[in-house]
């Protein structure tokens, strides 16, 4: 009886190890706290995302998953964010890119934090490898309150390509549109 009552008071310590906070945290947590999407904020994001730019179909995928963030020193924290992948088709139905079998670990897009000013919206940072390491953030938002329509807006951090990149003389290729209106699938 005296073991049984040693391991619960031990399940119990550990566990209260590991705080839970909201997904608006902005604020140091203490080691291996977990920021959790407690009001299902993310919800509404996820799932299949349609529009199309430039004579292009763009399918936009969102998941929600719980992340594992190791830069604070000594301070790794868990956080539900959102990944992103997407596939670009032509005119003619055929594939140009598709990141859409990346596992969620290795997503080109995920999820950072929420911005309320000016107004509400998500942020999401977009790191390509195969293009050179293109980066930039993706801020997404509802257009109104049926949340079906989402304003998509990448803004690139820079475009400076060095002689090593394949893309040295071609100019690195836009495979994601700066700005569009998607609609969820």
């Amino acid at each position: 009886m005296k073991n049984l009552f040693l391991f619960i008071l031990f399940c119990i310590s550990i566990s209260c190890n590991a705080q839970t906070y909201p997904l608006r945290t902005y604020t140091e947590v203490p080691p291996n706290a977990y920021i959790q999407d407690t009001n299902n904020e993310l919800v509404p994001y996820e799932g299949t995302w349609k529009g199309t730019w430039n004579g292009k179909t763009v399918f936009i995928y969102l998941k929600r998953i719980k992340d594992y963030f190791t830069h604070l020193e000594n301070k790794p924290y868990y956080k539900d964010i959102l990944v992103g992948k997407y596939k670009i088709l032509d005119s003619n139905g055929a594939i140009l890119f598709d990141s859409s079998n990346l596992s969620d670990e290795n997503a080109k897009i995920k999820g950072a934090r929420f911005l309320s000013i000016p107004n509400t919206r998500y942020i999401l940072n977009y790191i390509d490898s195969n293009l050179c390491n293109t980066s930039g953030n993706v801020s997404i938002n509802f257009t109104d309150t049926t949340k079906i329509k989402l304003n998509w807006k990448l803004n690139f951090d820079s475009k400076m390509i060095t002689t090593d990149c394949q893309y040295y003389n071609t100019g690195i290729p836009e495979v994601l549109p700066k700005e569009i209106i998607l609609t969820k699938q």
